[in-house]
């Protein structure tokens, strides 16, 4: 689609090294100006090499906060935990050194930690690089199309910064972030890989139906723009 202005790469390893250096440039260059620079990312198995090129590059980690865009509702040590795989690739070396702030507490259920989340989110203000992956339905963090939460989740007008989740098919409730919290970046990357993602992405901006496919809400966006990046 002529629309869409996509990043291509040869492949995945070649995508993962260069939006890593790209990422530790822009927290870099945040650190340089404000002492601090902060970092959300997702889940899934798509950026575990992102995350363990990313990890090893050299920086002021200690002055970095990491948080997640959302959050399957299982403690830490959970195989499908986002906190995990974020601990086991990006925080396993240096930058161990950096705050984490997680999406999942003890409460049973993601929609009675609404509260205690958005208040430990609160002091990151504007995150300076967010990174979101897509499903194959068109879902990204954990706003699912079909899902009771999908149009609270989109709602530019919202107050809430997160929502309790409980997706129609997809295992586990979940804690997300909200549209609105999602675009109040700086840099708003989406890192997808496969003929099949690239595909539905294609899609979305053909259809503009963020109730079908929720990615299509952040497609045509001036501020932040959606910078795409993609490999076979």
């Amino acid at each position: 689609m002529s629309e869409l202005e996509i990043h291509r790469h040869s492949d995945p390893s070649s995508l993962d090294r260069a939006l890593a250096e790209e990422i530790a440039g822009v927290l870099a260059s945040a650190i340089t100006v404000n002492g601090c620079a902060s970092l959300a990312l997702s889940g899934g198995s798509t950026p575990r090499g992102l995350l363990g090129c990313l990890g090893a590059l050299p920086l002021a980690w200690d002055q970095v906060t990491v948080t997640l865009v959302d959050e399957r509702w299982v403690d830490a040590a959970h195989p499908d935990s986002n906190a995990r795989m974020v601990r086991e690739t990006l925080l396993a070396g240096a930058a161990g050194a950096a705050a984490f702030i997680p999406l999942y507490t003890a409460r049973e259920h993601p929609s009675q930690a609404v509260e205690e989340v958005e208040a430990a989110l609160a002091g990151l203000g504007t995150i300076d690089v967010l990174m979101l992956g897509m499903g194959g339905d068109g879902h990204f963090a954990s706003l699912f199309p079909d899902s009771s939460a999908l149009a609270a989740g989109l709602d530019l007008g919202g107050e809430r910064a997160c929502i309790a989740v409980d997706p129609p098919a997809a295992p586990h409730a979940r804690m997300s972030m909200t549209l609105p919290r999602i675009i109040d970046t700086d840099k708003l990357i989406l890192h997808i890989t496969g003929a099949d993602k690239l595909e539905v992405l294609e899609r979305a901006a053909a259809e503009r139906l963020p109730e079908r496919l929720p990615i299509a809400a952040l497609l045509g966006l001036e501020q932040p723009r959606l910078e795409i990046h993609w490999a076979p």
